[in-house]
């Protein structure tokens, strides 16, 4: 397959060079979507870059550098050969060698080989917690709306105004006849 080197026009990728260019591009732009789909899903930044820099996709472009070579690159002049020279056709093929492949778990170990090397120990909570006005902090995962699962039970709780203090800002809407008031309230 013939190639005269890399051809990319920044705002008109898909039509600027041959068939081969316009493939790398349309397989390279499905790749940085997956890195950045594993990227944000892993809670990392997008924008942090390491070779890359200045950008908020910093990141995506270092870790999609890290697979171009073995998958667009070459799929850009398997697809030229056979007369695949449409975008889709690019999406496709790459899609499929990547669920065939199982790089999206190849992706997520790399990343956090990237983020977390050997050797390096990050003192990370096994649990999370909430932190709770009334009570101070409280176990994530419960969900405390529940009146018999709160630690300071809303029957203890006093909600008046004076109550809430300057901290709060207290919402007056209208009075409703059929309505119990609230503790600390005159009915």
């Amino acid at each position: 397959m013939p190639w005269n080197g890399r051809v990319y026009k920044t705002g008109d990728a898909f039509a600027a060079g041959d068939d081969v260019n316009r493939l790398f591009s349309a397989a390279n732009t499905a790749l940085y979507g997956i890195c950045h789909a594993v990227i944000v899903g892993l809670g990392a930044s997008p924008g942090l870059g390491f070779v890359h820099t200045g950008s908020a996709i910093s990141f995506i472009l270092d870790v999609a550098d890290l697979y171009k070579a073995e998958y667009t690159l070459p799929l850009a002049f398997d697809l030229a050969a056979q007369g695949l020279t449409e975008e889709l056709d690019a999406r496709v093929a790459l899609r499929d060698r990547i669920a065939d492949t199982k790089l999206l778990s190849r992706i997520v170990t790399d990343i956090k080989a990237l983020l977390n090397p050997p050797g390096t120990d990050f003192d990370t909570p096994e649990t999370s917690a909430l932190w709770d006005e009334h009570v101070g902090t409280v176990a994530a995962g419960t969900n405390w709306s529940a009146q018999d699962t709160h630690p300071a039970t809303r029957s203890h709780l006093d909600l008046s105004p004076a109550a809430l203090g300057e901290q709060h800002i207290a919402i007056v809407g209208p009075e409703l006849k059929d309505q119990a008031p609230l503790p600390g309230q005159q009915p």
